[in-house]
């Protein structure tokens, strides 16, 4: 007998095919119902808010939305570039320089990506603030009133704390991309003849690629909503997109600015990431 001939007992669950009544959509509802009020409700209010009449003519034409936009730009562009050079270099001695504890320095970079921004900013201060180690050293050997120590209060600082702290990002999809290089390619190479400084331009720069990209963009879009680094060094002359939407929004109560400031932040970070797509796209495409 052919199992379409036996009856199905009573009482028994129903099959698949009883349970295709419902469209497919129908269950794609509650995600996206949820997706809807956690993040695109909250985010057209500021649009929505942002749309008063005049308001993107008077932020635009303000100087300090200006010098905001200049400086998260640099900022973000510098920091990037400074976390591509350290995370690679890092990297490689981690990955393929043998040293006692070099497991270890792996997987504290895995802990360090959990560390909240200001910790290291925190840190920092610590070691270079006004009245930080350096700063003390300084004063107990010379005599002197005050140290000579006083860039974190700069945009200088502020680069090298967003260096310190999104450098592992970086370093942690590098090390990834590394651990797959057949290391047979690379003996060769050396057998051949090749400089470590030729073998890494011609066969573990190129293998390394697609992750120098994806760690690079999601530095620069980090770098380009970072708030509490530029707040925790005390740097009062710098002024990023992101402190302007806290000073024109709490300090100011001036709503819309800040909601114009901030649909313009986030214009630039989906940009940046439709941009990273395509990169990344193409990159793999090629290889």
């Amino acid at each position: 007998m052919s199992d379409t001939a036996l009856p199905r007992v009573a009482g028994a669950p129903a099959t698949s095919g009883a349970r295709r009544g419902l469209p497919r959509w129908v269950w794609a509802l509650p995600p996206v119902g949820v997706l809807a009020l956690a993040f695109l409700y909250p985010l057209g209010l500021v649009v929505r808010e942002s749309l008063a009449p005049g308001a993107y003519a008077d932020v635009f034409a303000s100087q300090a939305f200006r010098e905001a936009l200049t400086t998260t730009v640099w900022l973000a562009a510098g920091a990037t570039a400074g976390c591509l050079v350290l995370g690679f270099t890092l990297a490689l001695v981690v990955a393929f320089v043998p040293f006692p504890g070099g497991r270890a320095v792996a997987r504290f970079i895995d802990v360090f990506l959990s560390f909240p921004s200001f910790l290291i900013t925190l840190a920092l201060l610590f070691l270079y603030g006004t009245v930080g180690v350096a700063n003390g050293v300084w004063t107990d050997v010379t005599g002197a009133a005050e140290g000579p120590f006083r860039f974190l209060t700069t945009p200088w600082g502020v680069l090298l704390a967003e260096i310190t702290y999104f450098t592992p990002f970086v370093m942690r999809p590098l090390l990834a991309a590394f651990s797959q290089i057949d290391t047979a390619q690379l003996e060769a190479a050396s057998s051949l003849g090749a400089r470590p400084a030729r073998i890494v331009r011609r066969v573990i720069l190129p293998e390394a690629l697609p992750a120098l990209a994806a760690g690079g963009s999601l530095v620069l879009v980090m770098c380009l909503n970072e708030f509490g680094i530029v707040l925790f060094t005390g740097a009062k002359g710098v002024t990023t997109l992101p402190t302007l939407v806290y000073g024109k929004a709490i300090l100011e109560s001036d709503y819309p600015a800040a909601c114009v400031v901030a649909v313009v932040n986030i214009a630039i970070s989906v940009g940046l990431y439709a941009l990273y797509r395509v990169v990344s796209r193409r990159v793999g495409a090629q290889r």
